[in-house]
């Protein structure tokens, strides 16, 4: 019963999804008010269907109802119940029921959070992403529906693939799926104002926030999803520029792209049509990822669905959408106007060469994904794009780029003073060569990658600084030390924190990637192996189980200039309801110097064990400096400036109140 009322509020919502789709649209073309209005209504209901749906499909996985084929082919009773819970978007059908969810909570809260939008323009907002919705619940319903039965049941299910089967799956998924979806607001808008032709400052002003919050979600979910696989796969890794890695870190480089377009366009109404086009581009390789993963094109632990017919389904909703956003930017861009003008040498040309190298690296690691599906399609054979390719065009781009960070936040507006900004920077420059020599030196061993690195991180760091003291500089005279860092608003120390996670997410690449060491070796019981001056002594495996598996579990004591640190427990873990090889689970000691990592390998047939340790110097900066971006970029989304719209709102409403209620003389 369940299940028909989740299939049932599926039917309903797209309904629903028809009427949002197309009434508020007319409506904003016609002038009808009661259309317009119906956009607000019908978000606020396909959020109930939708929720409800999902929370049906998540209820028949709890329960393990196996006379549904969904849960049936991606669940096991044996599974811990909050596996069972992420098993709802860990399958294809789950995974679009969760994407379509997910646009209707980021419609919902549109609706209800820009009720100071002009009423035209939210009845396209909303009525455009209800198309976006209308297509996706017509992908469920008609290819890939959640709520098969199956008679008669089975007598258990087939298992969540035991990779998923970790703590990183209850959380990546819903982050990633939330910034994906988010930048469809973004989207939104920029056909809403291509359609009524008002590209100005408030518009910009509107999108920012929403823009900024999706890029947050997106962060936190790429980073997340590269902590999961470090630790996870037993390889130590952080990032593979797997195709599907790929195609969630597209949308993320020109989503930042977009959200310094929308600075500079809310700043100076410049860059109107950069931002409506990074707008587009942003949600379409949102789109492109979701084909990706659930076409069958790719052979992914991130791929979902074999089935060429959902691919197709999926390829002709994307050249739709994709195809008609474009054919409308290209009818109506020309009208939009190029906005103010700028000298060569300023903050809004740096900003530009930003946002180029942002795109053109995103054109590059687009290239790297879909090159060798294009000549596997017309069967010119199989290649592999990997790390080599990506390293050595991905990389070089984002020199230029990191320097820009250090330099664009000086710069004035509208003309620069090339004379200022060396002397500014100078010391930052010193500094910044000074403390890249210093490291490899301190490491022992000299390093370009370190050097390079280390130099553009600390040159960002200290054109922060020089901001700041900048800032602190011209404020107004009497105003102590604090009063005068309070002046600077919460946008402007965003940005600065964003960059500073930035630099150290750059300095924790660059250490671990010039330092890391690693050994493969065969061990007995007692058996010890040194790493980069760590001692791990080999005590042997022991037997273990956990709720749903078996594991070999090994112990190692881990030591360090004869002083023992700890004891780490890499298991080897088979699980009661899968064929797949036994599964790695690896043991880290954590350090804000970087990890030790071991994990086992495949035992030999003398009683030996192959183990693989690593040192990872300064990995966790990585991670840290991706929480840093984050903050920063929520910091930016909760400005005053936004909250003083709604205060303004607020006593305007008290004002008009009072006066209705004076008595008349």
């Amino acid at each position: 019963m369940i299940a028909e009322i989740g299939h049932f509020a599926l039917i309903l919502a797209l309904i629903v999804a028809v009427i949002q789709g197309v009434l508020p649209l007319v409506g904003a073309a016609r002038g009808i008010s009661s259309w317009m209005a119906a956009g607000r209504m019908c978000a606020s209901a396909n959020a109930v269907f939708l929720t409800v749906a999902f929370a049906s499909l998540a209820y028949c996985f709890y329960i393990s109802d196996f006379t549904v084929l969904n849960v049936a082919n991606n669940s096991n009773s044996l599974l811990p119940w909050y596996y069972k819970v992420a098993a709802t978007w860990g399958s294809h059908e789950g995974s679009i029921l969760f994407w379509s969810v997910t646009l209707s909570w980021w419609a919902l809260a549109v609706s209800f959070a820009s009720r100071r939008l002009s009423e035209e323009m939210m009845a396209r907002v909303l009525g455009i992403m209800g198309l976006v919705l209308m297509g996706f619940l017509a992908f469920m319903l008609f290819t890939s529906n959640p709520f098969l039965r199956l008679f008669p049941a089975a007598p258990e299910g087939a298992d969540l693939n035991p990779l998923l089967q970790d703590p990183g799956m209850v959380f990546h998924p819903p982050l990633l799926y939330l910034g994906y979806v988010g930048f469809s607001v973004p989207f939104a808008f920029a056909l809403a104002a291509l359609i009524s032709g008002k590209l100005d400052v408030a518009w910009a002003r509107w999108m920012r926030p929403w823009t900024t919050a999706a890029w947050i979600l997106l962060t936190l979910g790429i980073s997340l999803g590269s902590y999961w696989a470090y630790y996870e796969l037993g390889w130590g890794g952080w990032w593979f520029w797997d195709p599907v890695e790929n195609s969630s870190f597209m949308p993320w480089l020109t989503g930042t792209a977009l959200i310094h377009s929308l600075a500079v366009t809310e700043k100076r109404g410049c860059f109107r049509i950069w931002t409506v086009l990074l707008a587009i581009i942003t949600f379409s390789l949102s789109l492109l990822g979701t084909f990706l993963v659930r076409s069958g094109v790719l052979t992914s632990v991130h791929a979902f669905a074999t089935d060429p017919e959902r691919g197709l389904f999926i390829l002709a909703f994307l050249i739709l959408v994709i195809g008609l956003s474009f054919l409308l930017f290209a009818w109506r861009a020309p009208t939009v106007g190029l906005g103010g003008n700028f000298a060569l040498i300023s903050r809004e040309s740096m900003l530009l060469v930003n946002n180029v190298l942002l795109v053109v690296a995103m054109g590059a690691v687009l290239l790297g994904t879909l090159y060798p599906l294009f000549l596997d399609a017309l069967n010119a054979g199989k290649i592999s794009v990997g790390p080599p390719y990506f390293d050595a065009v991905f990389g070089p781009l984002m020199l230029p780029l990191v320097f820009l960070m250090a330099v664009g936040p000086i710069a004035r507006w509208k003309e620069a003073d090339p004379m200022t900004l060396v002397k500014r920077l100078a010391w930052c420059f010193v500094v910044a060569i000074a403390v890249g020599i210093a490291v490899p030196l301190l490491m022992g061993a000299w390093s370009t990658w370190v050097f390079t690195g280390t130099t553009l991180a600390v040159f960002v760091m200290c054109g922060i600084v020089e901001e700041i003291r900048g800032e602190l500089k011209f404020a107004p005279a009497g105003t102590g030390i604090f009063g005068r860092l309070t002046r600077m608003t919460r946008a402007t120390w965003g940005m600065h924190l964003a960059h500073f996670g930035v630099a150290v997410f750059i300095i924790g690449v660059a250490l671990v990637k010039g330092y890391q060491a690693e050994r493969d070796v065969r061990m007995f019981e007692s058996d010890v192996v040194h790493v980069a001056g760590y001692t791990f002594t080999f005590n042997g495996v022991s037997s273990a189980r956990g709720a749903n598996f078996t594991a070999d579990r090994g112990d190692f004591t881990l030591s360090k200039d004869g002083k023992e640190l700890q004891h780490l427990y890499p298991e080897k873990r088979k699980y009661f309801s899968s064929n797949s090889m036994p599964m790695t689970e690896a043991a880290i000691r954590h350090s804000i110097t970087g990890d030790v990592y071991v994990s086992l390998g495949v035992p030999s047939s003398d009683g030996g064990w192959v183990v693989r340790v690593y040192s990872k110097p300064f990995v966790t900066w990585i991670w840290f400096g991706c929480i840093i971006m984050s903050v920063g970029g929520l910091l930016a989304m909760l400005d005053r400036r936004y909250r003083r719209r709604r205060e303004k709102k607020a006593a305007d409403a008290a004002k008009s109140n009072s006066a209705g209620a004076a008595p008349a003389v």
